[in-house]
Order: C-alpha cells, then sequence, then structure tokens
C-alpha cells in the first residue's frame, strides 16, 4: 500500500482546539524528550556518542510507526466488517416492517368482522341461560313453598328436617347460580333470613340444653348436629361462614350463665349468704346433670362436662367481681363471702364432690377470688367489725358508767366480790370475733387479733378517762356519788377480771409479747385506780394529822385512835376486792398513813422540852407503831410488807439519853432507809430539842461517811416522798446575834 493509500485510509484529526488531549500530549512527549536530551548531552564528552543516538531513536521510531500502521489497519478491517453486517441488519428489520404492517391490517379486518358477530354471541349467551331457565323452572316454581316450608319446620323445631330443606334450596341456588353466570334470582332472596332463622334455632336449644336435656333430649341432639353437619359443609356461594359450631358452644355457655348468674338472679343486699347457699346446691347439680344427660347428646370433642365446669367458674367469677366493683358489703357478706370462696366452694360440698367426675375439676383454674379481691373483702371485714366492736364496747362502758351514781352499792358475787358481765362481755366480743375468722383464712385472723387488741387499748383508755371525769366531778360536787369509794374497788376488780382473762387473745399462732401494749394499759389503769382510792382516803385523813404531833399527842392515844378507826372503816370494804389487788390497796393504804405519819412529824409543830417528853414521843412512837401494825394485820396485809416499823427506828432517835452518840444512831438510820436526807435527819433532831449545833454537825456529817448504802430489796421509799418544811432565812439584825 502507497502512502497515498495509507493517508487516505488513516482517520482524519481535526485541528488543535477540539482534540486538546492530543495537543496536550505532544507537548509532554517534547518536554520529556528535551529533558531527557539536556540530561544525556549535558556533558561534553557525551556528544561523540551523538550519531549514536540517532540512529537508535530512528530504529525505534520505525518500530513505533510500524506497530502503529499495523493496529490502525486491523481497526479499519472491523470497521469494515460492521458497517457491512449493519447493512444487512437494515435490509432484514425493512422487511419485518412490511410483515407486521401486513399482519395489522389483517388484524383490523378480523376485529371489523368479530364486530359484526356480537349481537349473534349475545344471543347465544341468552339462550344458553333461557334453556337452562327452562329446564330448572319447575324446581323454581317451588322454592316459595320451600322456603315457607322450611321456616314451618324451624317454628315446629324439626331442625334436621329444616337443614335438609335448607341445604336442598341452597343446592338449587349453586345450580342455578352457575349457568345464569353468577345472576341473583329475586326467588333465592329469603334464603338469607331462613338460614339466619335456623341458626338462632340451634342457639335457643344449645342455650336450653340443661332443660332439654332431661325433657326433650332428642331436640337438643338435632339443634347439635345440625351445627356439626353445617361446619363441615362448604359452599361455592359467596357468603361469609355461618359458624354455627360456634354459635353452638357460645349458647351452651351463655345459657348456663344466664340460669345461674343472671342480672335478676344476683343477690340483692343481705341476701348474699341464701344466694352462695342456693349455688351450693345448684352447681354441683348442674355439674352432674351435664355429666349423665347432656355430655350423651354432643360428640365428645365439645367436651361437655369440662366445658360446664369452665363455665359456672368463669360466671361466678364475673358475677363475683362485679358484686365487689358494687356498694360496699357488710361484714357479714364479707365473711360469709371469703369462707365460701376459700373453703366451702373447693371442698367436699361442692366442686370437689367425689360424685362428680375428673373432668369437672375447677382447681386448675385461676382462683375464683384474686388476690386483691380477698385484701379488699378482709379489709372490708376488719372495718365493719371494728366499728360494730367498738359500738359495743362504748355502749358497754356507757352502761357501766352509768351505774357509778346509782344509789345503791356495786352488785356481788356469791362470794362477796364486787361484780360486773362488762369485762367478760368485753374478751367475749373480742375473743369469739378472732375465733370465728379461723374459719377463713390465718391472715384475716391475724388482722383481727391486731384489731381487737387496738380496740382493747381504745376502751382500757376510754375507761380510765371515764374513771378521772367521774372522780373529778364527785370531788368538785358536780355529780356526786353515793358510792364513790365502793365503785372505784368495784373497777379494780373489773381490771382484776380482764387482766386475768385476757390471755385468751393470745392464741398458740401469737408471737410472744403480742399483749405488752395491753397489760402495760391494765397496770396502768390498776394504778390510776388505787391511786383514786388513796386520794380519797387521805382526803379523810389529812384533817386529822393537822393535830399530829402535839402536846396531847404526847399524853394520850386518842389522835391516833381517830386515825385508825377512820382507816378501818374505810378499808373493810376492801374485802370485797380480789386478790391480789386487795393485798395492793392494804399496802398503799399503810404505805399513806405512814408517810402522813411522816410528813406531820416533820412540820416542826412539837419540840421537847426535856428528857420525860423526849420519853413520852419515843414511847408514843412505839405504841403508834404497834397500833398501825396491829390494825394493818387485822385487815389482812402481811407484816414483811408493812413500813409502820420506821417509827420504831424513829423512836430510837429520840430516846437515845446521850446526844454525843446521836452520830451512831442516824448511821443506823442511813443504813435501813438510804433515801433519809439531812432535812429529815435535821427535823428529827429539832423534835428533841437537846442538840446542839456542834452535836447536830456531827450528827448530820455521819450521813456523808462510808459508802452510799442501797435500798433493801421489796423495802419502799419514804423518807424521799415526805417532804420537810423550808428552813428560815437567816438575818443578822441589831439587836441580835450572828453566829
Amino acid at each position: 500500500m502507497d502512502s497515498a493509500a495509507n493517508n487516505k485510509m488513516q482517520p482524519a484529526f481535526p485541528p488543535g482546539p477540539e482534540w486538546p488531549e492530543q495537543e496536550r500530549a505532544e507537548q509532554l512527549a517534547r518536554g520529556a524528550a528535551l529533558k531527557w536530551a539536556s540530561g544525556v548531552f549535558y556533558r561534553p564528552e557525551q556528544l561523540a556518542r551523538l550519531g549514536q543516538y540517532r540512529s537508535r531513536e530512528v530504529q525505534r521510531t520505525c518500530s513505533l510507526e510500524a506497530r502503529i500502521k499495523s493496529v490502525v489497519q486491523s481497526y479499519l478491517e472491523g470497521v469494515k466488517t460492521g458497517v457491512w453486517q449493519l447493512a444487512r441488519a437494515l435490509e432484514a428489520v425493512q422487511g419485518a416492517r412490511e410483515a407486521l404492517g401486513q399482519a395489522r391490517g389483517l388484524l383490523r379486518d378480523m376485529a371489523e368482522a368479530a364486530k359484526t358477530l356480537e349481537p349473534l354471541q349475545r344471543q347465544v349467551v341468552q339462550h344458553k341461560q333461557l334453556q337452562a331457565m327452562s329446564q330448572l323452572l319447575p324446581r323454581l316454581r317451588a322454592v316459595p313453598a320451600a322456603v315457607a316450608h322450611t321456616q314451618t319446620l324451624i317454628d315446629a323445631q324439626r331442625l334436621l328436617e329444616a337443614y335438609v330443606s335448607l341445604r336442598e334450596l341452597e343446592q338449587l341456588q349453586e345450580e342455578t347460580r352457575a349457568p345464569l353466570g353468577g345472576l341473583e334470582l329475586p326467588v333465592f332472596e329469603g334464603l338469607g333470613p331462613l338460614a339466619e332463622a335456623l341458626g338462632q334455632a340451634v342457639e335457643e336449644a344449645a342455650g336450653a340444653a340443661g332443660h332439654l336435656a332431661r325433657e326433650d333430649p332428642s331436640l337438643l341432639v338435632a339443634a347439635v348436629r345440625v351445627a356439626e353437619v353445617d361446619a363441615g359443609h362448604t359452599t361455592s356461594l359467596e357468603q361469609p361462614p355461618r359458624n354455627w359450631r360456634q354459635r353452638c358452644l357460645q349458647a351452651l355457655q351463655g345459657g348456663l350463665e344466664r340460669i345461674h348468674f343472671g342480672t335478676p338472679l344476683r343477690p340483692g343486699p343481705g341476701a348474699l349468704a341464701e344466694w352462695l347457699e342456693a349455688l351450693r346446691v345448684a352447681l354441683p347439680a348442674e355439674l352432674a346433670t351435664a355429666e349423665a344427660l347432656v355430655a350423651p347428646c354432643c360428640p365428645p370433642h365439645y367436651q361437655v362436662v369440662q366445658l360446664w365446669a369452665h363455665t359456672l367458674h368463669s360466671g361466678l367469677r364475673r358475677c363475683l367481681q362485679q358484686l365487689l366493683e358494687g356498694p360496699e358489703l357488710e361484714a357479714a357478706d364479707a365473711f360469709t363471702l371469703l369462707h365460701w370462696a376459700l373453703h366451702v366452694y373447693l371442698g367436699p360440698e361442692m366442686m370437689g364432690s367425689l360424685e362428680l367426675g375428673p373432668e369437672a375439676d375447677v382447681s386448675d383454674l385461676e382462683p375464683l377470688l384474686t388476690l386483691e379481691n380477698i385484701e379488699q373483702l378482709e379489709a372490708t371485714f376488719v372495718a365493719k367489725v371494728q366499728a360494730s366492736v367498738a359500738q359495743w364496747l362504748q355502749k358497754a362502758l356507757d352502761g357501766e358508767v352509768a351505774e357509778w351514781s346509782r344509789d345503791q352499792e356495786p352488785d356481788t358475787d356469791p362470794s362477796g366480790f364486787y361484780h360486773s358481765p362488762m369485762p367478760a362481755i368485753v374478751l367475749q366480743i373480742l375473743e369469739e370475733n378472732i375465733r370465728v375468722t379461723s374459719m377463713v383464712s390465718e391472715s384475716l385472723q391475724r388482722r383481727v387479733h391486731g384489731m381487737a387488741l387496738s380496740e382493747l387499748n381504745a376502751f382500757l383508755r376510754s375507761f380510765s378517762d371515764a374513771l378521772i371525769r367521774f372522780s373529778r366531778d364527785h370531788l368538785r360536787g358536780e355529780a356526786m356519788a353515793p358510792h364513790y369509794v365502793l365503785y372505784l374497788l368495784a373497777t379494780l376488780n373489773h381490771q382484776l377480771a380482764l387482766s386475768s382473762s385476757v390471755s385468751v387473745l393470745q392464741p398458740d399462732w401469737v408471737a410472744p409479747g403480742t399483749l405488752a401494749p395491753v397489760e402495760a394499759a391494765l397496770d396502768e389503769l390498776q394504778r390510776r385506780i388505787c391511786r383514786l382510792v388513796l386520794e380519797a382516803l387521805l382526803a379523810e385523813l389529812q384533817p386529822l394529822f393537822e393535830a399530829l404531833p402535839s402536846r396531847r399527842w404526847l399524853s394520850s392515844p386518842e389522835l391516833l385512835d381517830d386515825v385508825c378507826k377512820r382507816t378501818a372503816r374505810f378499808c373493810q370494804d376492801f374485802r370485797h376486792v380480789r386478790k391480789p389487788a386487795v393485798q395492793l390497796l392494804l399496802a398503799e393504804a399503810e404505805h399513806i398513813v405512814v408517810l402522813q405519819y411522816l410528813r406531820a412529824l416533820m412540820q416542826g409543830r412539837l419540840v421537847c422540852r426535856n428528857a420525860e417528853e423526849r420519853t413520852q414521843a419515843a414511847e408514843r412512837l412505839r405504841q403508834d407503831a404497834a397500833q398501825l401494825q396491829e390494825l394493818f394485820l387485822s385487815l389482812g396485809l402481811e407484816e414483811s410488807v408493812q413500813c409502820a416499823p420506821v417509827l420504831l427506828a424513829l423512836r430510837e432517835l429520840l430516846n437515845l439519853r446521850d446526844p454525843t452518840l446521836l452520830g451512831l444512831e442516824v448511821a443506823g438510820l442511813r443504813q435501813q432507809f438510804p433515801d433519809v436526807s439531812e432535812d429529815h435527819v435535821s427535823a428529827l433532831l429539832d423534835l428533841r430539842g437537846d442538840v446542839s449545833r456542834e452535836q447536830r454537825l456531827a450528827a448530820l456529817s455521819s450521813l456523808q461517811v462510808g459508802p452510799q448504802p442501797s435500798p433493801q430489796a421489796g423495802r419502799r421509799a419514804l423518807f424521799s416522798l415526805v417532804p420537810t418544811p423550808a428552813p428560815p432565812l437567816s438575818s443578822c439584825l441589831p439587836s441580835g446575834s450572828c453566829a
């Protein structure tokens, strides 16, 4: 190929600006060549090999040009082949276009021909429908009569025959629907209401299953068979499923709940116990009927007995929930419901009866009452009982308080002790409420036990407050009680009765120490009653002790005789008080008499003028101590607890002839009575009347010598309860001496 041909075959590249990449490549090539050349020929000795470099580059250039020409030639041959193939394809496409145009024309002609056949096609369809109608016309004419007959069968409760007739009508409807292209004939419009009427008849029969199983089991069997047959039937009609089996089961449950838990059958106020007793009899009988009569009328997969048990349980549970959501129950109803639900319902008298089959077991169901229901009922019961108990206790207390102002003495029992039924009533009310709750649950019993203790504490506080008001009104003269002290003594017997019987409120399951607050309140009540009695005694004795000691007292025992007579007269009614309170009263009475005696001695009303008067005072103390001991021994007080011997110790202090030995006597007195103080000793020394200042200081200093003696066991405090007169203020007047 010559150069002209080569130039002709080479592609013509556009000039400069249209190929910026080519221009840039040339510039880069020239720059690289110049850089290489400048690097190679930079030194003069390398110029000698310039010819070699030129010839080598010429060879390389020729080689590159040859390779480029070969590639271009190969490319041009491929382009030539592609152009030839494109030409063949164009010819094929043009041929296909012409064939498609011819086919389009043929199709257009066929569509125009088909339009002319549409009336004929419609005539064919109508002919087929008329042919089908002509064949079905005798049967279609009988459809209204068949519908009426089927309705008559339903009304007559001939359910199986009615269902067969209904199925025949529906079959005819299916046969008619297909030839008519899904067209619904007006003659079949009554089938829907007819099927619904039959479904309702099936539901009504299932809802009265218990009654029908006894009176007409064939009707129940027919209703169940209709529901089962319809459940296995499929239809080509576009209608929703009838679900008669499900409706039948729901009717069985609904009828059962309606019979036993319908709104008219639910208990009214105060009728809960009767309603629950009726259920106790009716529900096991219903399950027995289901097992013996209803189950044979139903398919096995109905599990009639289990269905009955679950339905009765669910209905009862729902009914009780609605009952608890209504007005709050009374205490008796709450207790009855708790006992019935927790014990009777699952017990052998009812759902746990051995006569029922294992299918009737309801123990695996959710509890009849939830924990919240039980909590609500227990709280309601406790609150109602607490209000009732508080009311009863208040009535008992009011009746007891009303007797305190009577004109007659308190009642006594055959043993002669003051007696009242009030303590027994109080404990019986509380104990009975605790005992009866053991029939329900331990939690309720614990709640009621706590309530009982709380109410007993409140009752004791009210009793104590009533005593205070009774005493205050009597002492102020606002409401004089003819037998004030006697009724105080009677209340002490009441306290003893409560204390001795309160253990009935502590069963074995109660933790030890639970009654500690009640026992503490009873002890405090006892102390308060004793204090009121002793205040009455003190009010009678205080005027008598105003004249003691005196000169008359030194020479005559009349003053103490009056004290003893009045004390004996006051304490003679203590015989109506039970032990051990009577000993406590006598001990307190003796203690207060001795205290008043000591108080009188310490007042400084008498100062012995000589040894004879001191001897008389010492002898009077001895006689008075013996008289007091004899008095309280005759009243029944044990000698070991008496305080009168303190007078004998004081007698030794007065009978001492040598005042210099007073320190020994004072030290001995301190050993016997550690609560004696310097003021008490000083007052006794004043009573002697012969003690100098130095002897007084020596005697008083003996109180500080040696360790402080500890109180003797069983010995009561005396001197610490006896006040002494305040010492006179020292003064230094011009006419007096300051020593």
